[in-house]
């Protein structure tokens, strides 16, 4: 919410200390000085803000129109839900019956991917081989 009202890099990059609770990637400093450059690009900061001030109902509508098999990842310690294994779950209820499938990694915060890679792999290894008959 921060960064949605100030546009500021620093506010995002201490946010991003939060995001990564526990293990970080052995690549993190470098990955987050890349990231907060990036966001110093212009134009980049004004997207951020635009997804950080997008409304619940948005997203909500948004999941509700997927028509294909969706795999969602959720850390178990996301700071940006006070329980992120309910909200994985509501995300999940937004989609049309059968096509969401949520997978919580446990110790992971909002960048499950980033902290996690092999399981987050393997995960979505197992689901795209069950949907495409790879």
């Amino acid at each position: 919410m921060g960064v949605a009202l100030t546009g500021s890099v620093g506010v995002w990059a201490s946010y991003l200390n939060l995001a990564f609770p526990g293990r970080k990637p052995a690549d993190y400093a470098e990955a987050i000085a890349a990231l907060l450059a990036n966001l110093r690009e212009p134009g980049r900061m004004a997207a951020a803000r635009k997804m950080g001030m997008a409304k619940p109902a948005d997203a909500a509508a948004a999941l509700g129109s997927i028509r294909c098999p969706a795999l969602v990842f959720m850390g178990t310690l996301d700071s940006d839900w006070p329980d992120p294994q309910a909200e994985g779950d509501a995300i999940i209820a937004e989609m049309p019956a059968g096509l969401g499938r949520l997978v919580m990694i446990d110790g992971a915060g909002h960048y499950a991917h980033t902290q996690f890679p092999d399981q987050v792999a393997a995960a979505l290894l197992t689901f795209l081989k069950e949907h495409t008959g790879a």
